[in-house]
């Protein structure tokens, strides 16, 4: 089948090829479309769909998620594409379903991992950093395949199952001092790859809001409350109450998934957004309930310039704007400017490495052509020869850069083209 879907996206591609001029673009976007279904689905002797990020072996529910989003429309076209993301969905909730705090699993229960740690990992785990976004991408993904092509064979039991099994979890870890099992630590030097306190991570009070011990980077919090990321699932409960209630008829299911949510919204509301001195009222990227924010963004998604993205809030809401002021200046850490790339990057990668998919996502949340223009035209002078985005390049020179093979910011190049330009 792998073969068929290929054949289908491969003409996709070309039709929607012919609406940008001939050259180095029309070419990346062809390139990059088919980046995942050439390069990174497998289908395996059970029949199932198992997608690799690129130059990992192994299968992120984020990532996975992502890496076919862009072939959303192409899924209402043709029957065979709805197959491939449904497919890709079954794999996420099987995955979901063994362990809901795990970011990344493996084809088979083979034992490999990033690294041991001391966090309950099991054969399947490629590696168990609990981090609330990647159950939201799932649930989004379900979501968004229903509201584009109409068709609900995707939302069966099974997935329903597991958004009983978010639900709680999410609900738990609003009191992780309390309710929480969970636990990381891993030895290492690097802070962001274990959990203080004996891998608990640092001390939370009750908010409403759910706490996450990782980003979606996969670098530790440094409070518990990741504000984007909260966002992220509250739009998801949204989804999964929508679902609930229109195609399961599960009133109860429904009405707790859309309370989960206002509990997360007023936490957010309550306590994550703070006065700065320059842009006023701001959201800040991380909170505990004990009066500590950290104001910055990460290039990684959810983060707070993707907020309109994802579906939190209107580009225009007043606070939004000023926070995507903050996060685009010297006010954010993560903000470089350079003579080649200028926009965010993360402490996942190293000083001066801006990250093409901020670039992508700064273009995809503005109205603003010229923009839209200038950020484009840095990602294609800045593939160093490849015909692909990288994961960070540095802000000086195309050629140093991380991540040759990395299939959801190609994926996220070609949606924002076909967004953006080819409207």
């Amino acid at each position: 089948m792998v073969e068929q879907y290929q054949a289908i996206l491969a003409a996709e591609a070309a039709e929607l090829k012919k609406r940008l001029p001939e050259g180095k673009l029309a070419d990346m976007f062809e390139r990059c479309y088919l980046n995942t279904i050439d390069t990174t689905v497998k289908e395996l002797e059970d029949g199932s769909l198992f997608v690799i990020t690129g130059d990992i072996e192994a299968m992120w529910l984020r990532d996975s998620a992502a890496q076919v989003h862009h072939y959303l429309p192409a899924a209402a076209r043709h029957e065979e594409i709805y197959d491939l993301i449904r497919r890709v969905l079954e794999k996420q909730v099987y995955y979901m379903n063994k362990d809901p705090y795990a970011n990344a699993f493996n084809v088979t229960a083979n034992g490999r991992h990033y690294a041991p740690d001391r966090s309950g990992q099991t054969d399947w785990t490629w590696e168990r950093k609990y981090e609330v976004d990647s159950l939201c991408f799932p649930i989004a993904l379900a979501f968004e395949l229903w509201k584009t092509t109409g068709r609900t064979d995707h939302l069966d039991y099974a997935l329903k199952g597991v958004c009983e099994k978010v639900a709680d979890q999410w609900a738990a870890e609003q009191n992780h001092e309390a309710e929480s099992h969970y636990r990381f630590e891993r030895d290492t030097d690097k802070e962001t790859e274990t959990l203080k306190r004996s891998g608990l991570g640092t001390p939370v009070a009750y908010t409403g809001m759910t706490w996450s011990g990782f980003r979606p980077s996969d670098d530790a919090c440094t409070y518990g409350y990741l504000i984007p990321s909260n966002m992220y699932a509250a739009v998801a409960l949204d989804q999964m109450s929508d679902i609930a209630e229109t195609v399961w008829q599960d009133h109860a299911l429904a009405s707790r998934a859309k309370l989960l949510s206002q509990e997360i919204r007023g936490g957010i509301e309550r306590y994550g957004i703070v006065e700065h001195g320059t842009y006023g009222c701001v959201y800040a990227y991380e909170a505990d309930g004990l009066g500590n924010t950290l104001l910055m963004d990460d290039a990684g998604i959810p983060g707070l310039l993707s907020m309109p993205y994802f579906g939190y809030c209107d580009a225009s809401d007043p606070v939004y704007q000023n926070t995507r002021k903050l996060a685009l200046s010297s006010e954010n850490p993560y903000y470089f400017e350079g003579t080649r790339l200028t926009g965010i990057g993360s402490p996942h990668t190293k000083p001066g490495h801006v990250w093409p998919m901020a670039l992508i996502i700064q273009a995809l949340t503005t109205d603003d052509n010229a923009e839209i223009d200038r950020l484009i035209h840095m990602l294609v002078e800045n593939d160093a020869g490849t015909g692909y985005i990288h994961e960070s390049i540095h802000k000086d020179d195309e050629m140093i850069y991380t991540r040759p093979w990395f299939a959801w910011v190609n994926s996220l190049f070609s949606e924002m083209l076909m967004k953006k330009v080819m409207r």
